[in-house]
């Protein structure tokens, strides 16, 4: 993993420019704390400031998820909070496979694609993955 320095005093915009730059960065605590989502000026818990950016690995387990249907001709589309292999979760799409066809266990990787005016990570599964557990209701 690569680290670098958190310098600025306004890390969501320092985010987006990572996004820009095709890079999904993670801030955490120095040296080795776990890593945290979505970016902020304080260590959530501690309030620490001494902050550093290391990349994400770009894995995770889809942990929730939900279809939001629309009217016809749109697609529906998904809606799902992913657990990234570091340790935070983030609210996210899963693309490349049917909304309802989603499911809480599956594994998934990162994508950086445009989103209206900046950049977003949405995620796509594993090539031949499954679901690796299903929680039941």
């Amino acid at each position: 993993m690569q680290v670098t320095t958190m310098q600025a005093t306004r890390p969501d915009k320092e985010y987006l420019e990572f996004l820009a730059q095709g890079r999904f960065m993670l801030q955490r605590r120095r040296p080795d704390a776990t890593p945290f989502f979505y970016p902020r000026v304080a260590e959530p818990g501690t309030g620490s400031t001494d902050l550093e950016w290391i990349e994400a690995s770009g894995f995770g387990t889809v942990h929730a998820t939900t279809v939001v249907r629309v009217r016809p001709p749109q697609a529906d589309y998904n809606v799902a909070i992913v657990e990234l292999d570091e340790g935070p979760r983030m609210m996210s799409r899963i693309e490349g496979v049917a909304a309802a066809d989603v499911r809480i266990g599956m594994r998934v990787h990162t994508r950086i694609v445009p989103f209206e005016d900046h950049h977003a990570v949405i995620f796509v599964p594993l090539d031949g993955e499954t679901p690796t557990e299903e929680l039941q209701p």
